[in-house]
């Protein structure tokens, strides 16, 4: 007497009814991509399958012909996708389908916005993609088997997308993984068969892998027909593909709804021989700030056989939101993650990767300058990274620089370095720039006003990697980088005629303050600033604070406070405007009180000016209202 199989019944990790109740109830204008996601993970089965045979065929079990096949019964309201790829033993579906320890469920929540569109594209990314069936389907069945284990090691899991799911043993005689939908009354629509092939057209017509429908012959029988391409696009030489199609195959690779940005393809042949494909998203990974070390997204194959993610081993880390594939010829197929990183060939596909990469950027902004305003929007902050991180091709990162300027159009990032050059007066040596915590801050410093004054072109920073990257980027074309907050600013020789011209018949005794009064503002400050003197830069503000060269940005040192970091010790220098009211003011007051209270409203106007904040709000508020009843 047979035994009956035991049915056991288990619960949902709390995120995954997250995201199952996500899915259910605020993505329903994006359903169709249910079908892409089973496809994609049908195909990743297969890959891994033929992955796995090249060390031991007997996966196969005599099955060469790998594909998928989908399935609609109108009657039953079902549609199966079904694959004879890798196939999940009990522990896999316990992993990847019930608890999802590793599928990046939380990650998933975190990045939500509550845009339904954005949202939807990030279903794939995380790879949550499975649950996207819960959209249309209100009870879903998974069949499957893992290649290499006898038929009574099959499983069937099944749930209506509540809080539990079920778990049993099958005899199945095949490997491989059978999805079945149970659609919505109200999703009858993907039974029809047209509706399937639209799909498959639109998503899936390049998967490498045949994909089948049974449709009726002339005859009457039934039989399976293709119904995608069945081949890997970049194999296809670029003349045989449209750009529908290469968006298409953009769309399957990375699980985004919207068009890349652009793409490159290239085949080299020779002593070694590869191919390329590489997009540019049209928009940035939510998450792409925080993607340094954990970055995805390039494909390596080896002959048309996947291996691998490779974007860690392939992309630099600035380089992280480049998608495509990579196809070797050369390339061992069973080359590990560590062999890849010490051979000799996958260097060479590196440097390749890295330098079509940057051409492809380079392309948009020479022939397109309002995309590339749209691309550096995106990605020049993650762009910025390379200056320091890639030396040796820092000649082909600088030109794509972008910024803004005093002599920019407001905050938007389109002055090069070759045009600000081109620009400067005669008499000026340097380049000019300011780094602040945001560009409102950096437009409207004091450090700007002389600079204004004589026309000078100063760069607007205010990334948060700016200060970082201009540690180590002292100078373009052969001219150095001069930050206007640092150290001395000794613009005398340019503009001189002009400057000469403006200060006609004005007196020269405010160009200095006195010895002794800066002096007893340094003494009043105490161990505030390091020193007390005339400013050069100042035209309008009574204060400003200068660092030295190698100092850190305040903004920056903030930030590093707020995070725990212990910083060297540094104080700034107070510069006074030796012709402003309140510096005149200073001068003649006698009462010490009176004089270190101003000098102290002075140095917090210039913190303040800084977006510092202060440590005493209150006294600074006590300060200015006595300065200000008692003039």
């Amino acid at each position: 007497m047979s035994e009956t199989p035991t049915v056991e019944t288990h619960s949902f990790q709390a995120e995954t009814r997250q995201v199952l109740k996500l899915m259910i109830h605020s993505l329903y204008s994006n359903k169709e991509i249910f079908l892409r996601e089973l496809i994609s993970n049908a195909s990743d089965a297969l890959d891994r399958l033929r992955f796995t045979a090249i060390s031991d065929d007997s996966v196969y079990e005599g099955v060469g012909d790998l594909r998928i096949e989908i399935e609609v019964d109108e009657e039953a309201g079902t549609l199966t996708v079904r694959d004879n790829g890798i196939g999940m033993s009990r522990e896999d579906v316990m992993e990847n389908i019930g608890t999802i320890a590793k599928s990046g469920t939380k990650a998933f929540l975190d990045r939500l916005s509550g845009d339904e569109k954005a949202d939807a594209h990030l279903i794939g990314q995380f790879g949550v993609g499975f649950y996207s069936s819960f959209i249309v389907a209100d009870k879903v069945t998974v069949q499957t088997r893992r290649a290499g284990e006898g038929a009574g090691a099959g499983v069937r899991w099944e749930s209506d997308g509540g809080g539990e799911y079920s778990l049993e043993s099958i005899e199945r005689d095949t490997h491989g993984t059978e999805v079945t939908l149970h659609f919505k009354e109200s999703e009858k629509e993907f039974l029809n068969a047209w509706t399937i092939r639209s799909l498959i057209s639109r998503y899936s017509d390049h998967i490498g892998f045949p994909i089948r429908m049974c449709e009726e012959s002339e005859d009457g029988e039934a039989e399976w027909k293709d119904i995608n391409k069945a081949s890997a696009l970049w194999t296809l030489p670029k003349s045989e593909i449209n750009d529908e199609e290469y968006q298409s195959f953009y769309k399957y690779l990375t699980h985004d709804i919207d068009d890349a940005m652009c793409w490159a393809h290239n085949k080299v042949e020779g002593s070694q021989s590869y191919t390329t494909l590489l997009y540019i998203p049209g928009t940035a990974p939510m998450d792409l700030m925080l993607q340094r070390d954990e970055r995805t997204g390039l494909r390596l194959y080896v002959n048309r056989v996947f291996i691998m993610d490779a974007a860690q081993i392939l992309l630099p880390h600035y380089l992280r939101f480049v998608r495509g594939v990579v196809d070797s010829d050369d390339l061992p197929l069973n080359v590990s993650r560590e062999l890849l990183q010490e051979n000799e060939l996958s260097g060479k596909i590196r440097s390749a990767v890295i330098r079509r990469s940057l051409d492809m950027i380079a392309k948009i902004a020479k022939d397109d300058p309002d995309q590339y305003g749209t691309f550096w929007n995106q990605y020049g902050a993650v762009i910025k990274e390379g200056v320091v991180e890639d030396m040796s091709n820092r000649d082909r990162i600088t030109p794509l620089l972008r910024f803004a300027s005093t002599m920019g159009d407001g905050d938007k990032h389109v002055v090069d370095l070759a045009g600000y050059i081109e620009r400067m007066p005669e008499g000026q040596d340097a380049i000019y720039y300011i780094t602040a915590e945001n560009h409102k801050a950096a437009s409207n410093s004091p450090h700007l006003e002389v600079f204004r004054k004589k026309g000078i072109e100063v760069l607007l920073m205010s990334d948060r990697v700016d200060e970082w990257m201009m540690a180590y980027f002292t100078e373009f074309d052969g001219k150095s980088f001069k930050s206007v907050a640092k150290g001395d600013i000794d613009l005398g020789a340019i503009g001189k005629d002009e400057a000469k011209e403006d200060d006609a018949g004005e007196s020269t005794d405010t160009d200095t303050l006195d010895e002794d009064l800066l002096k007893k503002v340094t003494e009043a400050l105490g161990d505030k600033v390091s020193e007390v003197r005339s400013s050069q830069r100042l035209t309008d503000s009574a204060s400003c604070l200068v660092l030295g060269d190698q100092d850190m940005a305040l903004h920056l040192q903030r930030l590093l406070e707020q995070a725990g970091q212990d910083l060297p010790d540094s104080r700034p220098v107070l510069e006074l405007n030796p012709g402003h009211p309140l510096v005149d003011r200073l001068k003649s007051v006698e009462d010490e009180q009176q004089f270190s209270d101003l000098s102290l409203v002075l140095f917090e106007q210039a913190l303040l000016s800084e977006g510092a904040s202060l440590a005493d709000p209150a006294g600074f508020v006590r300060r200015v209202n006595a300065l200000m009843l008692n003039p």
